[in-house]
């Protein structure tokens, strides 16, 4: 191997997601390392409250707990859940300008298709596992998701 491959290697290696690489011929041993900084898995980072002026001794007002914070997410809703088997980025559309899968209201069938998650490069669909009705859309188009992460609210048929 001379040193133009190992110069190409390392630029292929920089342009990928692949975090390690060890080579190991005759001749020469390789190693490539990278610190992987996963974009798909930041979350958004919420304000700390700032202090007040008042004293320790004071009465602070009460913080609303997570609980108590109204959001639009699925915590504070009824239903059943199709959730996301991966970490990837869920796509509502099979080709950008193309249809959505499901809209809020379809009945869907066991297997039909109601996104896509892209992992690494691969496309997954998601497939409902029952019979039901799409109540809502719990993430918007191309929004990175973290395993587990619900996707659509649904009521079983």
């Amino acid at each position: 191997m001379n040193l133009q491959e190992i110069k190409k290697l390392m630029e292929i290696f920089s342009g990928s997601e692949i975090a390690k690489l060890s080579l190991k011929n005759s001749d020469i041993e390789l190693k490539l390392e990278k610190q992987s900084m996963n974009t798909q898995s930041l979350q958004p980072v919420t304000p700390l409250p700032t202090p007040s002026n008042t004293s320790p001794s004071a009465t602070p007002s009460p913080t609303p707990t997570p609980q108590q914070i109204p959001d639009s997410g699925t915590h504070t809703q009824s239903g059943d859940f199709i959730t996301s088997p991966m970490v990837g980025t869920f796509y509502r559309c099979p080709s950008p300008g193309a249809a959505p899968y499901i809209n809020v209201g379809d009945t869907i069938k066991k297997g039909q298709t109601i996104g896509i998650i892209e992992a690494m490069k691969i496309m997954n669909e998601i497939e409902s596992e029952c019979d039901c009705k799409i109540l809502s859309i719990e993430v918007d188009d191309a929004t990175p998701v973290e395993f587990g992460t619900n996707l659509v609210r649904i009521q079983k048929l």
